[in-house]
């Protein structure tokens, strides 16, 4: 039982309690805490109206064990320690019931409390139907959402509330969380970028790119910064592409930009971008494509200032183009995986203008081009300081380790070391081929070839949390 607070001594008498302190019983146990303490519950909680009016013993027929960890995260922001030995659904349920479901939302989905060392698959969402899934997207609170066939199925953020819509295409190729219950999607062969009510399944608007050849404009990929929302179209005839920025808000269209032609067969000239990442600490866009050819695959990864529409650094990859390529805003780095060698690449922000800036962080340090393409279809995505590499149906865990006295290269920089990590446990190895990785709050989403499910990876000893 928590002790009583902020009682004063008459002189005269016996002790007498502070007007502001409010007495609860929670299941036959005495709690006691300030009004103001209970305003954090917020206007819609049951505590509404408490914090103001209550003089008596407010009693609540519920679990006092489970109250006592809410009273907690309404005292402190943040969940205790003791929160790990409770299971995360009976902490949900109590959330509801007192109203406070999203102030446990907000501490759960804490990104600082994601442990990378840790995590292990723990859970299974299904699918329905027999389609796998293509693409995931992920809200900051948690919730996921899993397009697989022509359906979109979502998740909320405590995984145990699901729904699932039916969209216009045929299969769904690329998707980005707006908002809790509005996505944007497309597919590479249907026109036009939807905007989606993922609780009704309604085209709330259908943006679409208006080329120079008046055909259907297909969407190759999806991205979006705080402001913005980017759309990569390749007209219905292959022969241009552009990217077109929207006001995230309006969503009109504000500009265009990487507009291509392709002119006889000068294929390199118009490669749509894949992939769109938005790097908020230099404010810039990495859009990345690539074209597989008889000579070998060849790409481009370009980087754009939206404030100017002009482009500030290009990467042209002909040796060992990329498989995949994400950006870590917090390492200051772009990393790829090697179409060919299938190693893991760095390249520092800080010398992104060099002709071949690429470090492989491989275990031989090399560049073999076997021509095996060793890196098909690998994954790699960055979250936090981390940067995580799917190989086959494995997960690679690359870190840097801070070197006392670190040599210093030819332009001034020192360099810098990266270490690998195994994830999971060994029963979890040689499952099938790693499709996606996504992250969302405290937890990581995988999905693999030819499952209809979705494995959630988080710290199994904290239960959920």
């Amino acid at each position: 039982m928590l002790p009583f607070v902020g009682s004063t001594t008459n002189r005269a008498g016996p002790t007498i309690l502070d007007s502001n302190i409010v007495t609860v019983d929670v299941g036959g146990q005495i709690f006691q805490t300030t009004k103001q303490t209970l305003t954090q519950a917020g206007p819609k909680s049951l505590f509404s109206g408490v914090s103001e009016s209550h003089s008596g013993v407010l009693f609540i027929d519920r679990d006092p064990e489970l109250f006592s960890v809410l009273l907690s995260l309404l005292r402190t922001g943040n969940l205790p320690y003791k929160a790990k030995a409770f299971d995360v659904q009976d902490l949900i349920s109590d959330s509801q019931y007192y109203g406070i479901e999203p102030l446990l939302l907000n501490s759960l989905s804490n990104p600082s409390q994601f442990d990378a060392f840790n995590l292990e698959k723990s859970l299974v969402l299904p699918l329905n139907g027999r389609d796998s899934p293509s693409t995931i997207t992920t809200a900051p609170c948690g919730s996921v959402h899993v397009a697989h066939g022509s359906k979109i199925t979502s998740f909320d953020w405590s995984l145990t509330r699901k729904s699932t819509i039916l969209t216009q295409f045929t299969a769904v190729d690329s998707l980005l969380s707006i908002s809790p219950f509005v996505a944007a999607a497309g597919a590479t062969d249907a026109s036009g970028l939807q905007i989606l009510d993922l609780q009704t399944g309604n085209v709330k608007k259908c943006l679409n790119w208006e080329n120079a050849t008046r055909s259907s404009s297909t969407v190759q990929a999806i991205g979006s910064s705080p402001e913005f929302l980017f759309s990569s179209f390749e007209s219905g005839r292959r022969n241009s592409n552009s990217i077109v920025v929207y006001d995230l808000q309006s969503l009109s269209p504000v500009m265009e930009i990487d507009h291509s032609e392709i002119y006889g067969a000068e294929i390199e000239s118009a490669i749509p971008a894949t992939k769109l990442i938005w790097v908020s600490g230099f404010s810039l866009l990495m859009a990345s494509g690539s074209h597989s050819r008889l000579s070998g695959v060849l790409g481009n990864i370009k980087f754009w200032d939206i404030r100017s529409g002009n482009m500030v650094w290009e990467f042209k990859e002909k040796v060992d183009c990329f498989s995949d390529v994400t950006v870590s805003d917090n390492l200051c780095g772009i990393f790829k995986v090697g179409v060919n060698s299938g190693e893991l690449f760095f390249a520092d922000m800080r010398n992104a203008g060099r002709e071949n800036p690429w470090v492989c962080l491989g275990d031989s340090g090399k560049v073999p081009v076997t021509g095996k393409k060793e890196g098909l279809c690998c994954k790699v995505e960055s979250h936090g300081n981390k940067v995580f590499c799917s190989k086959g149906g494995e997960i690679e865990l690359w870190t840097e380790v801070v070197m006392g006295c670190s040599k210093r290269s030819e332009d001034g920089l020192e360099n810098r070391v990266f270490r690998k990590n195994l994830m999971g446990r060994v029963k979890d190895m040689g499952a099938p081929k790693i499709t996606n990785l996504a992250f969302g709050g405290n937890k990581m989403f995988v999905t693999r070839k030819d499952q209809q499910n979705v494995e959630v990876w988080q710290i199994s000893s904290a239960r959920g949390f």
